[in-house]
C-alpha cells in the first residue's frame, strides 16, 4: 500500500483561477492548473513528444500543447485531440493554510 507524500509547492493566492504554473516537486516537473478554484497537478510534459505544457495555451478548461497543438481537458487530464491520450495526473490538495500540496509518488 502506497503512502501519500505531500510536497508543498505554492500558495493558492499565487495561482489565479484560469491560470497555470510550472513547479518542481521532488525532482519532477509538475504543472499546476487552477480551474474554477479546483487545483489540478499534471506532469509538465505532453505525452506526444514531452514538450513542456506550461509553454502552451490554457483557454478555459482546454490546454493546447504549443508544439503540435494536441489538446487536453484540464479538469481531468483526458485528451480532446487526440482523444486516446491523457496527461499524467498527480495527487493534489489545497490545505487550510492555502498551500498547494502535490504527491508525485
Amino acid at each position: 500500500m502506497a503512502t501519500t507524500q505531500w510536497h508543498e509547492t505554492m500558495h493558492i493566492d499565487d495561482l489565479w483561477d484560469g491560470d497555470m504554473a510550472p513547479v518542481e516537486v521532488d525532482g519532477t516537473k509538475v504543472l499546476l492548473v487552477n480551474v474554477g478554484g479546483d487545483v489540478k497537478a499534471y506532469l509538465n510534459r505532453c505525452p506526444h513528444q514531452a514538450w513542456a505544457l506550461d509553454e502552451g495555451d490554457l483557454d478555459g478548461e482546454t490546454l493546447t500543447c504549443i508544439r503540435h497543438m494536441w489538446t487536453f481537458d484540464v479538469t481531468d487530464g483526458t485528451g480532446i485531440n487526440p482523444d486516446d491520450e491523457c496527461l499524467t495526473t498527480f495527487g493534489c490538495e489545497v490545505g487550510d493554510d492555502g498551500v498547494i500540496r502535490v504527491d508525485v509518488g
